[in-house]
């Protein structure tokens, strides 16, 4: 390899940030180009409602973050990292006062799951005793040969399915209100391909990895990969917002933690007009609309369990959470949204002024939507929390447009970097992945495969290939 190549990378988000790394470790010196003010992207934590109350802009529970295969490799520990973890992994509250809620430990499910304890035991559990097989070969671009082909053969047949296929295994409302909750994370109706996919690998990581948080917030895994890579000689330069590459010209090898529209717009002349039609076919998906609460005490959820997960899904049954994701897949808002709700306050001290708590949550909306969906959250949040409104003491608001303002690569309010379908699965965003139709610029942000999450994954890949094409 020529280690006279001068390098550089557009974004300093977790993929940016791994595709930085790959190539320092390679002993390329590497510069990271962050037009925001703090290096993250999704991965930042800020004081959004009050002084002395941090909150994650995204993510706020990283299963795949303390189980990327990546990222494991690295030395974040010596870097300040440091994963908390929940007493309970998840918890689901139900209308009649129950919950179900599941611990790491696959061998307590059945606690949570009675009756259908031994069918989600056969679900999961090949997958969660061979975790560190399984997950380099789910977190990265479709292959027809697999590393480990047996195991990647169960999982397909397992999980071909749709979300409603696979709950029709269970035989109690619990069980399949349970994974249509894993499932909804997938932005897809929970009757179409890949939403039963998407349902397995949450659950999976729920035992294998645990849903763990960041002290301190997310920006703490932003800042253990940027003091790593400052240690491997490389640099980030925030505020430098790249309006075009060839502002670049100086830089030989260029990778890209952008979607498409950004792509377009920053390099328009760079790319074969074939290349550009590509970009310009791909879809965004459902976008978020979220809410960031500075609390004065814990949230009062009627079933007092739901306390021991940072993570509560809101929801109630597989039938409310199928019809409020095929309203956002047809363009419509539900009534009744599916909700991921974190709490980190409770088990990180860091998190709030003393006394005080913090929570985060978002609702699936359409693309762009403009419809303020506060008094909808709050309505679910009450329903399972009576007396949650009296706790708050700020609250700050992001419609999609909000989302994208703070980070572009929201387009829309979409987090995942693209629509989810079979197509956009297996040639995200074009068929030539990472690469471009410029031989020394690379894609490298969750439009790629494997798709969102704080994994880094996409940038790990898209690193490797831009290496093996310049030696």
């Amino acid at each position: 390899m020529d280690r006279k190549l001068t390098t550089c990378v557009i974004g300093s988000g977790p993929n940016g940030l791994a595709a930085a790394i790959v190539l320092a470790q390679a002993g390329l010196k590497v510069d990271v180009f962050e037009a925001e003010s703090t290096p993250g992207g999704g991965c930042r934590t800020m004081e959004l409602t009050l002084p002395g109350f941090l909150h994650d802009f995204g993510s706020a529970v990283h299963p795949l973050g303390a189980g990327s295969p990546f990222f494991s490799s690295l030395p974040l520990g010596a870097h300040g990292l440091d994963w908390i973890y929940s007493p309970a992994t998840l918890a689901h509250p139900l209308d009649d006062g129950s919950a179900v809620v599941l611990d790491r430990d696959l061998s307590n499910v059945e606690t949570a799951l009675g009756a259908d304890a031994p069918a989600w035991i056969r679900l999961v559990q090949p997958f969660v005793q061979h975790w560190q097989e399984f997950a380099p070969g789910v977190l990265r671009p479709v292959t027809f040969f697999p590393k480990h082909p047996l195991l990647m053969a169960r999982f397909a047949l397992d999980a071909l399915p749709s979300a409603k296929a696979i709950a029709s295994r269970f035989k109690t409302d619990r069980a399949r209100a349970l994974f249509a909750g894993f499932a909804a994370h997938s932005f897809l109706a929970l009757d179409e391909p890949l939403s039963g996919a998407f349902g397995m690998v949450f659950a999976i990581t729920a035992h294998a990895v645990g849903w763990p948080i960041p002290r301190g917030g997310a920006q703490s895994i932003t800042n253990a990969l940027c003091s790593y890579l400052s240690s491997l000689g490389g640099s980030v330069r925030t505020s430098s917002r790249v309006e075009s590459l060839a502002e670049l010209s100086n830089y030989n090898l260029i990778l890209c933690d952008v979607t498409p529209r950004q792509l377009i717009r920053i390099g328009s002349d760079t790319f074969t007009k074939n290349f550009k039609s590509a970009l310009q076919r791909f879809r965004y998906g459902p976008g978020v609309f979220k809410v960031d609460y500075a609390l004065s005490a814990p949230i009062p959820w009627k079933n007092s369990d739901c306390s021991r997960a940072a993570t509560v899904h809101l929801g109630g049954s597989f039938d409310e959470i199928a019809v409020s994701e095929s309203a956002v897949r047809t363009g419509k808002t539900a009534e009744r949204p599916f909700m991921i709700l974190a709490q980190p306050s409770l088990f990180d001290d860091s998190r709030a002024p003393a006394g005080k708590h913090t929570a985060w949550v978002y609702c699936h909306v359409p693309n762009g939507s403009t419809v303020d969906m506060l008094a909808r959250i709050e309505n679910q949040i009450e329903r399972f929390a009576p007396g949650f409104r009296d706790c708050i003491l700020e609250r700050r608001t992001f419609a999609p447009a909000g989302l994208e303002n703070m980070n572009a690569n929201l387009v829309g309010g979409d987090i995942g970097g693209g629509a989810i379908d079979i197509r956009q699965f297996l040639f995200r965003p074009t068929w030539r992945t990472y690469a471009t139709s410029a031989s020394n610029i690379y894609i490298c942000s969750s439009s790629t495969p494997p798709g969102a999450g704080v994994h880094g994954m996409c940038g790990y890949h898209a690193a490797k290939m831009a290496l093996a094409r310049a030696i």
